[in-house]
């Protein structure tokens, strides 16, 4: 699979010409955390904002000047290190007063509040995001109507580059591992990693196809969510679900590969075995053992909260995504580039 071959939902000869990420103030993140801190608890929950730092950078060093244990911290989602990110922690033990006003290198604390559990992953509502699109303020009207066509088909919801490693690398130590056998991470932290970069992969490669047929479109089989409740069912009445479909009722999902998955039916559970036998069949799946139980990601997101400026010769974007989204899609859809490293999410046979 090269560059081009994972389609856009939007008119590819509709694009708008900039630059993106030219400094960590262009790309801005904001958490929408699940819920507020009790005020109770063993735990500190602690909102920062960091910049040129990764996550679990920011968080270790957080734990350090909390004098916590590292081990035992928690956040919600990952956040980009190019960028000025605000974001949610946990930290076992730790003191509100000691955090209250902490500043460290790359890293501003903006409260903190003790609560009564660890912050796990997907722990969050979304993500708030402001970009910046340097040069781009000629492409306004072009921008403006790819929005509006995100916000009626949606975007395919494919993982950006950033879940493949530096190049690619965290793929293809998994394709060694998981379908070719070779000797696993001892490190079971790096196990979880390269089982989730290969469904992640495995799922892109499918949602490809479907965006080729058709983002919307429901076929038989498919196994749909509720935008409402997250209920999810199969689908056996193409016509009537498919209005439903079409009013953002409901949306597909798509496999990410695992024992516990709960399957497809019909015509689309055939693509989903076949998918599965592309990536390596069962030996795959027992390899992943209970560290990749599997489970199912909706094919198609869109920008909420929506809004749209000019700033000198820049663009300014905001939207609202679910959690699990990357903003980078988006972008994807309005700027069509050339070099897509998202091309790395192919098997091997492709």
């Amino acid at each position: 699979m090269t560059a081009v071959q994972l389609p856009h939902a939007t008119c590819k000869s509709l694009r708008i010409l900039g630059k993106i990420r030219e400094a960590p103030e262009d790309f801005r993140v904001e958490e929408i955390p699940a819920y507020a801190p009790s005020g109770r608890g063993d735990h500190l929950l602690v909102h920062f904002e960091k910049t040129g730092l990764t996550t679990p950078q920011a968080v270790r060093a957080l734990a350090n000047a909390l004098d916590s244990p590292a081990s035992e911290a928690g956040w919600a989602g990952l956040k980009d290190r190019v960028a000025i990110t605000r974001q949610w922690a946990s930290f076992a033990g730790a003191d509100p007063e000691r955090a209250s006003g902490l500043e460290l290198a790359g890293i501003r604390v903006l409260e903190a509040a003790r609560h009564g559990n660890k912050l796990r992953t997907g722990h969050l509502r979304g993500n708030r995001f402001t970009l910046r699109i340097r040069g781009a303020a000629e492409g306004e009207h072009v921008a403006r109507e790819l929005l509006d066509g995100l916000r009626t088909g949606g975007a395919p919801n494919y993982y950006g580059e950033q879940r493949f490693g530096e190049q690619g690398s965290n793929l293809e130590r998994a394709r060694a591992w998981l379908m070719e056998g070779r000797r696993p991470p001892r490190d079971r932290f790096q196990r979880k990693l390269l089982i989730s970069t290969l469904q992640s992969a495995a799922f892109n490669a499918w949602l490809a196809k479907r965006v080729e047929a058709g983002l919307s479109q429901l076929i038989e089989g498919d196994l749909a969510r509720k935008e409402d409740t997250g209920g999810m069912f199969h689908i056996r009445d193409i016509e009537q679900e498919q209005a439903r479909a079409d009013a953002w009722e409901i949306s597909a999902t798509g496999p990410m590969l695992g024992r516990k998955m709960r399957a497809a039916e019909a015509e689309a559970g055939v693509q989903e075995r076949e998918l599965l036998e592309a990536w390596g069949g069962q030996a795959t799946l027992e390899r992943m053992g209970r560290l990749g139980p599997g489970t199912r990601r909706v094919v198609r997101i869109r920008p909420e909260r929506h809004a749209l400026h000019v700033d000198g010769q820049d663009l300014l974007l905001e939207f609202t995504l679910p959690k699990g989204a990357y903003a980078t899609i988006i972008l994807r859809e309005l700027m069509k580039p050339g070099d897509d490293a998202l091309a790395r999410a192919g098997p091997p046979t492709a």
